[in-house]
């Protein structure tokens, strides 16, 4: 895995320059908002199975289908899978969150995942309303306290991840 600052340093390199004045101000950002992207991962770390449940419950209550016989949450086992997908999901987020580099996601969750889901009949549109779900609950725990998330640094891997998947939205056969 890579970061956003070895990313930058690797380009740089390959193109044999000193850094410009576009390289200089993506370190000052990045440096700008490191202390949202470690509040944010200290939260996720802590808070995780906290996350998990609070974004879970607010997809029942949405769409409290998915927990009725022929939901995809129906069954204890189809319910667990669906809460580790989210877990799954949550850290995920938190290593592109602390990188800056949501092509984490592309590489270890993205790619592939549209191919498993079709393979067991998961449909993605309640799976991208759950990653949206976990990047609002994290938004606003951290918001309740007091760290103020101006630039979306904080949404920005679950909507990569909406992004993925939505791109990709796959129906239960």
């Amino acid at each position: 895995m890579r970061d956003a600052i070895s990313g930058l340093i690797g380009r740089y390199d390959q193109l044999g320059r000193y850094f410009d004045r576009c390289a200089i101000d993506r370190i000052n950002t990045w440096y700008s908002e490191s202390g949202v992207r470690l509040a944010a991962v200290e939260l996720i770390n802590r808070e995780a199975a906290t996350i998990v449940r609070e974004a879970s419950q607010r997809l029942w209550l949405e769409d409290p289908e998915l927990l009725l016989p022929g939901g995809n949450a129906y069954t204890t086992r189809r319910l667990a899978a669906c809460l580790r997908d989210m877990d799954y999901f949550l850290r995920y987020a938190s290593y592109a969150l602390i990188a800056d580099d949501v092509t984490i996601l592309d590489e270890r969750v993205l790619n592939g995942l549209d191919d498993t889901y079709k393979s067991l009949g998961v449909p993605t549109g309640p799976t991208v309303r759950s990653i949206a779900l976990l990047g609002q609950v994290v938004s606003d725990m951290l918001s309740d306290a007091g760290v103020a998330d101006v630039a979306g640094v904080v949404r920005t891997p679950f909507e990569h991840l909406c992004r993925g998947l939505g791109a990709n939205n796959v129906r239960a056969r």
